[in-house]
Formats: C-alpha cells, sequence, structure tokens
C-alpha cells in the first residue's frame, strides 16, 4: 500500500472512531507537517504546538469529518489556517501590550488603583494555586518545567524520561485543565 492510500486508510479509521488510526495518521505525517509549517512561520514550537492542537481537533470531530481523497493537502491546508490563525492572535496580543504599555507610562495609577489591582492579582494567584492542586503530580511536574524553568518539549522528555509526544500532551491536557477551572 502507497503512502497516500495509507493516510486514506487512517483517515476512514478516524472517522469511524478508530483512535489508533488517529496516532498512526500523525505518526505518519508528522514530520511532513513539521516541514511544511516550518516554511509557512519559522517557529518551530508555534508549528509543533499547532500540529498537536490540529490532531486533537481531528480527534474532537472525527464524526463530522467528511471523506477525502487527499489527506496531505488537508493536514498542510489545516495547518496553515491553524497557523496563520494562531499568528494574528499572538499579532493582536503583542498590539494589546503595546497600547497597555504606552497607558500605563501616559496615566500613574492612584493609590486606590493600585490597591485594587494587587486585590486582584492576589484572588488570581489563590485561584491559580486552587486550580493547580486539582492536577496530577505529573501535570504539576511538566507545568513547572515548561513554564517556570522554561524548558522546551524535547528537553522535558528527556529530564522526565518521557517521549516528546506525551510530555506535550500531558502539558497541554493540564493547561486545558487549568483554563477550563479558572473560568
Amino acid at each position: 500500500m502507497s503512502y497516500a492510500a495509507d493516510n486514506c486508510d487512517h483517515w476512514e479509521r478516524l472517522r469511524n472512531g478508530d483512535k489508533q488510526a488517529l496516532f498512526a495518521l500523525y505518526n505518519s505525517t508528522y514530520f511532513h507537517l513539521v516541514r511544511f509549517g516550518l516554511k509557512t512561520c519559522g517557529n518551530d514550537e508555534l508549528v509543533k504546538d499547532c500540529i498537536t492542537q490540529l490532531f486533537l481537533q481531528l480527534w474532537g470531530k472525527h464524526k463530522n469529518l467528511r471523506p477525502v481523497t487527499n489527506v496531505q493537502a488537508y493536514l498542510f491546508t489545516a495547518l496553515k489556517r491553524q497557523l496563520l490563525d494562531q499568528l494574528a492572535y499572538q499579532s493582536k496580543i503583542h498590539a494589546a501590550i503595546n497600547r497597555m504599555t504606552d497607558k500605563e507610562e501616559e496615566n500613574e495609577l492612584s493609590y486606590e488603583e493600585i490597591i485594587i489591582q494587587v486585590q486582584q492579582d492576589e484572588e488570581l494567584k489563590q485561584r491559580l494555586h486552587r486550580a493547580m492542586k486539582e492536577l496530577t503530580p505529573r501535570q504539576i511536574e511538566l507545568i513547572r518545567l515548561k513554564f517556570f524553568e522554561g524548558l522546551s518539549y524535547e528537553q522535558i522528555a528527556a529530564h522526565t524520561s518521557q517521549s516528546v509526544k506525551t510530555a506535550y500532551n500531558t502539558i497541554y491536557d493540564a493547561v486545558k485543565a487549568l483554563r477550563k477551572m479558572m473560568k
């Protein structure tokens, strides 16, 4: 069976709810998608994050997926859209941060505003602390390594004797759970 035929088979099995087909499709297309993504934006961490998000989304909507004749082209297009959306989102965040920074420089906060901000920050810290207690010890460890020690997924995988994919998925699930608990 050819590469394209294998991917079509994986796609059909994925549509029918076969999780192993999702992993097989991921494994057979991952490096092609990384190469394509790097040509699109050049940010390897963003590309890897978007690929993982893409496959999580595929699994989430596998019941609604339509038959596809060229799976690789479909995945390339979906990844490109995901990357462009993320880049646009990051651009908006940077612009908002710049606007906030400019406004903060223009207006010094009053004593009351400072107290309110400190109280809000403290409340947010307490909520985050409570949410972190709901995570598993492994999730807490990987969150600490990624966000507080600044390690890459590859470094985390080496440090914890896990695969990069497992480290990424564990961190992704932990962040998703934290977001849900923080709402």
